[in-house]
């Protein structure tokens, strides 16, 4: 079981980037996924997750309006759309999957059990 992903970089203030994280070994039927960005100072809390069964979405309060998940089932992949990003985006974005939550909007504050490497998103001003 593990969770490829791909995208990141460093981009300027305003502009977008899109991360990508895939399901290898294992499918995300019945599944959520989650994006946590990591970094000094941070909470552990989700910022996106998109659950399986039905793509609810959920996001927080920082980034409503700018960023956008969605999952392609048929490669088994989530995209995190980062639009508008700000240097206060800046952290190490790491994706996690488990089994679909019974209350959806746990997903973000949750438990997981697989997570990605880690991608570097840097956003300056």
């Amino acid at each position: 079981v593990q969770l490829v992903e791909s995208g990141g970089g460093s981009v300027q203030a305003g502009e977008s980037l899109t991360l990508s994280c895939t399901a290898s070994g294992f499918t995300f039927g019945h599944y959520a996924v989650a994006w946590f960005p990591r970094g000094p100072g941070r909470e552990r809390e989700g910022v996106s997750c998109i659950d399986e069964r039905d793509d609810t979405t959920v996001f927080g309060d920082s980034v409503k309006g700018r960023f956008t998940i969605s999952l392609d089932s048929a490669r088994d992949t989530v995209y995190l759309q980062m639009n508008a990003l700000k240097p206060g985006d800046t952290a190490v974005y790491t994706c996690a999957s488990r089994y679909t939550f019974r209350d959806r909007t746990d997903c973000l504050a949750g438990e997981y059990d697989a997570w990605g490497q880690g991608l570097q998103v840097t956003v300056s001003s």
